[in-house]
């Protein structure tokens, strides 16, 4: 039997292991090696382009039996198939009021306590912090609920509504790319707050919800269904808003509304009153977008 220290030693060895592996993060210059991430990424040489496609489908098991191009040749660059549409029927949307917006794996999923977000085990965060030090956006997660799901590169990277409802406010905040693998958010703080990221919020039938885009290492771009253009890259240095009319976007739930390149994560807030989360969903369950959320 295993002695209760011989546990905790592990515990810690594997800590300063995870810190070890995470510390080039800290030195390596984030912003220039996404941009050329995203130059490589958008690359049409077809040699190269379809060697990436085969190297990623072989390394993360991509299920491309899904994908509504199943050609890999065809994709005209990287970014295509990393970004690629699936067919109609491959996620159903549940009948639930609120489901989930990518496919993914829950990181973690709670209450909003005392205006805080576990980030992992023994780590958290303010709301406040997250949406960019702005009081009274903050202020309507009060009480409220979070969820956030990571991405790996395997998964499916279209971003799609967790419930009908109107765009009201758009807000880019930059910040540093860490990655958002588990390992480095175990050991880096407040990752979610730090890393750049798009704020969106939409009015609902149960109260503001926030749909949180965030940054990583070599996540070349983020781009929304309603916005002219790539939000990132260039990278900005200053936070942008932008106020929307209720008639300006409305979407539906399980409605496209945004993507991003390569893997990373989407942080959902719930105001106080909203639909509370399954009492099935975990910290390491795998979702797939459309699946019942409450």
């Amino acid at each position: 039997m295993q002695h209760a220290p011989d546990k905790a030693a592990s515990t810690a060895d594997a800590t300063v292991k995870d810190k070890w592996l995470t510390l080039p993060q800290y030195l390596i210059p984030q912003h220039v090696l996404s941009t050329l991430m995203h130059r490589l990424c958008r690359c049409r040489w077809t040699w190269l382009k379809n060697m990436m496609i085969r190297s990623i489908i072989k390394q993360y098991q991509v299920d491309m039996s899904i994908s509504q191009q199943q050609d890999i040749t065809a994709f005209e660059h990287f970014n295509a198939f990393f970004t690629r549409s699936l067919l109609p029927d491959a996620r159903p949307i549940a009948a639930s009021e609120l489901v989930s917006p990518v496919d993914g794996r829950i990181s973690q999923l709670g209450d909003i306590v005392d205006g805080r977000i576990v980030q992992a085990k023994g780590q958290d965060y303010s709301v406040l912090e997250l949406l960019g030090n702005d009081n009274a956006m903050a202020a309507q997660f009060n009480g409220g609920q979070f969820a956030t799901i990571y991405l790996s590169p395997r998964d499916y990277h279209r971003i799609h509504m967790p419930c009908a409802g109107k765009l009201t406010h758009m807000r880019y905040i930059p910040g540093k790319l860490f990655s958002v693998n588990p390992r480095t958010v175990r050991t880096v703080p407040r990752v979610f707050a730090r890393n750049e990221r798009l704020v969106t919020v939409f009015d609902t039938a149960f109260g503001p919800v926030a749909v949180i885009l965030v940054g990583a290492i070599f996540v070349g771009s983020m781009q929304t269904v309603w916005h002219e253009g790539e939000i990132t890259p260039p990278y900005g240095k200053q936070i942008q808003n932008w106020q929307y009319q209720p008639d300006d976007v409305t979407l539906d739930k399980g409605e496209e509304m945004a993507r991003f390149n390569m893997g990373s994560t989407v942080v959902l807030l719930l105001p106080e009153g909203a639909p509370a989360w399954l009492s099935t969903l975990v910290a390491d369950k795998a979702m797939v977008m459309g699946e019942a959320l409450s």
